[in-house]
């Protein structure tokens, strides 16, 4: 944990705030360790970014969350868009 503490910038106390508020679930190692992925470490300097803006922990995660869920969104919005168009070109011109 202090180490990806120190990664990202912030405080062990983050990190377990945002484990707690379950903003990110880090594995354990064998020992006990938390072991956290690329994703969480991004997620966790989002949090901290917020949070040295002055956001509360509580909103940061819940904006946090709104951001993925908003992006997930548009990446589904453009994929029924492309196929859409795909439709379109492959489809014959209606009949006059």
């Amino acid at each position: 944990m202090g180490r990806a503490a120190e990664m990202i910038g912030t405080t062990q106390s983050l990190l377990r705030a945002i484990g707690e508020a379950r903003l990110i679930t880090p594995l354990r190692s064998a020992g006990g360790h938390r072991r956290y992925s690329r994703y969480q470490l991004r997620i966790a300097a989002r949090a901290r970014e917020l949070v040295d803006q002055g956001t509360p922990i509580e909103a940061a995660c819940r904006i946090i969350v709104l951001e993925d869920q908003l992006e997930e969104a548009q990446r589904i919005n453009a994929e029924y868009r492309r196929a859409a168009e795909a439709a379109e070109t492959a489809a014959p011109p209606p009949a006059a």
